[in-house]
């Protein structure tokens, strides 16, 4: 306000006139310098340990936000790695299981049907076994019942009856007899 005071100030001639910019007034430069000086001690006083010690405190905040930005970057990148190393490994394991599991799945698929195969050719032996049994007991009745009928026939024609059992064996040797040549 000072200096807006002697910028304005009248000529004390009288005159009116403004003076010329260019005129020396040594009272001005006086108040000016003193004004400066008084306004640069303050400052250097009290607002520039202020100013610089603030800055000072937001240069060492910002370097360490950078210096965590950056382990944290460092933790990030580690934690990525580590990430994709167990993902990798997880996929590897997952491989692994997976071709046991296949191998497993056709080892019992082999297992069963070899029991199934087994299980089966006995079932068949069974059935053929049981079907030979069978035949050879439809023989054996068959023989008998051939047997008794042609006593029976041989009894009818020489109008006697025919039931020792050295004439049953006579026909049973027969029987066996066509049977081989057959």
């Amino acid at each position: 306000m000072t200096i807006a005071w002697f910028a304005l100030r009248v000529p004390e001639g009288g005159e009116g006139a403004p003076a010329s910019p260019f005129t020396v007034e040594f009272g001005l430069i006086f108040w000016t310098w003193l004004v400066f000086g008084t306004l640069l001690f303050l400052l250097w006083k009290f607002a520039f340990p202020r100013l610089i010690k603030s800055m000072e405190e937001r240069e060492q905040k910002i370097a360490r936000q950078l210096a965590e930005a950056e382990k944290m970057n460092t933790d990030a990148r580690a934690a990525l790695e580590s990430q994709q190393k167990a993902t990798s490994e997880a996929r590897a394991f997952a491989q692994t299981l997976l071709v046991e599991a296949r191998a497993a799945a056709e080892k019992e698929h082999s297992s069963v049907m070899e029991r199934v195969k087994a299980e089966q050719d006995a079932l068949l032996e069974r059935a053929r076994k049981e079907i030979a049994a069978e035949r050879e007991k439809a023989i054996a009745d068959l023989r008998k019942h051939t047997v008794d009928l042609s006593l029976a026939a041989a009894g009818k024609l020489l109008s006697t009856r025919l039931d020792t059992a050295q004439d049953r064996q006579i026909v049973e040797d027969y029987l066996r007899s066509v049977e081989t040549s057959h």
